[in-house]
């Protein structure tokens, strides 16, 4: 859909979005009793996630008198902000997924930040350059990164201490230790040797083995190739030697349970397995494809004003203050698990001295963000992940999927060209 049509939607379905997302959730600019100027931020983090997040407008609200920000969970927050701007009613700082940057900025929902980080001194080669990189468009820097995370193997210490394993490296090792690991009882799988429950990481096996999401010139699609087969080959000799069964685990966490050996995961799961009683774990590197060949992909959020926000200097004070310095990256680290995108962060003695956060440290060194191709966020969350959901239950074959996917990303990738 052209951004013309997305907006004229946006405008369309405005009064109903406003009342969705509630009056009071918008920017008002209202100056509070005590002085101050009101700062609202929307993000999609909810449940636990809220207090984390608290944290810090907290921690900002105490350290200067001028703002009070304060935090509004918001599902769907892209499609919100889209019809919010429409109706006038806009947050002033949004939680954002960066890979979302290509596709909305080119919409007008965000403001460029590039007078603000000139005059404010603000380096941006404190940032890790492919984070940076999501939130820049067409020459143009849309918000600053503000956390990075990447999926690392994640196994059962004891579990590979009993079957006197070390963890692999490569594919081949991989196969084999998931199957040494895997148990099952009366046909029924009762412990995973290896979690492949998540189609969406279908783009980092893809580099693993060597290929590629897009044509060079990014107009195109070029996952349905050889190596996207090989991949998906690779992920059903897994489920054909019982080592994962589709849906096992989806009620509950079978790996804090300790019923399953690896998985891939990122840092924000740490508090959580640290919660769980028993379980012994490590982090390493995702392993090697065929050739050798490594892969991991950078995702994680950044900040960004909307276009129409009220309150863009107070946003942006918030902003600078929680993106740039260091020692505030690692107090969220703290709360939440999340590595700063902020790279004097991110190489603080808190996460390279603590073996569950090095192994994710050292995988971001090569790690890689998605395509920054408007509409690409599109292509994997519309065309690509639904037909490898597919391919899970036994509804696709590899080539198949691979296909149905690429003809369906191509023509997105095309409607947003026009």
């Amino acid at each position: 859909m052209t951004s013309r049509r997305l907006l004229g939607a946006a405008a369309a379905l405005a009064a109903a979005a406003l009342v969705l997302t509630g009056c009071s959730s918008g920017s008002s600019g209202a100056t509070g009793a005590d002085g101050r100027q009101e700062v609202t931020m929307w993000g999609s983090w909810s449940g636990d996630q809220v207090d984390q997040i608290n944290t810090m407008t907290s921690a900002f609200n105490k350290a200067q008198t001028k703002y009070t920000v304060k935090y509004v969970p918001q599902e769907l927050v892209e499609q919100k902000l889209l019809t919010a701007i429409a109706g006038g009613k806009v947050p002033d700082l949004v939680l954002w997924d960066r890979y979302q940057t290509s596709l909305y900025a080119p919409k007008g929902a965000l403001q460029a930040i590039d007078d603000r980080v000139d005059e404010d001194h603000v380096d941006t080669k404190e940032f890790y350059p492919q984070a940076l990189s999501e939130m820049r468009v067409d020459g143009k820097l849309y918000g600053l990164p503000l956390l990075v995370d990447n999926r690392s193997l994640v196994y059962n210490e004891d579990l590979f201490k009993e079957a006197g394993l070390t963890p692999p490296t490569t594919w081949d090792e991989l196969k084999k230790d998931a199957e040494k690991l895997t148990v099952t009882k009366g046909g029924k799988l009762q412990q995973s040797g290896f979690m492949l429950n998540d189609p969406g990481l279908f783009s980092m096996w893809l580099q693993q083995a060597g290929g590629q999401l897009l044509s060079k010139d990014g107009t195109k699609t070029a996952f349905d190739s050889p190596q996207g087969v090989e991949v998906l080959d690779f992920w059903k000799s897994l489920m054909d030697d019982g080592v994962y069964t589709n849906g096992f685990g989806d009620s509950n966490d079978v790996f804090a349970a300790g019923q399953a050996a690896m998985k891939y995961d990122g840092p924000w799961d740490v508090p959580n397995l640290e919660k769980a009683d028993g379980l012994q774990w490590g982090v390493t590197e995702p392993v090697a494809g065929p050739s050798g060949d490594k892969g991991a992909v950078m995702g994680g959020f950044g900040l960004a004003i909307p276009t129409g926000a009220q309150q863009a200097d107070g946003a942006w004070a918030f902003e600078k203050w929680w993106a740039t310095k260091a020692e505030n990256g690692v107090d969220f680290a703290k709360v939440s698990g999340w590595i700063p995108a902020n790279r004097s962060s991110a190489n603080d003695p808190f996460f390279t001295d603590d073996p569950r956060y090095a192994g994710f440290v050292k995988t971001l060194d090569y790690a890689s963000v998605r395509p920054g191709v408007p509409g690409y966020s599109d292509v994997e969350g519309k065309a690509l992940t639904p037909a490898l959901e597919k391919f899970m239950s036994g509804q696709l074959t590899a080539e198949q999927t691979l296909a149905q996917a690429a003809k369906q990303g191509d023509r997105i990738l095309q409607e947003n060209r026009k």
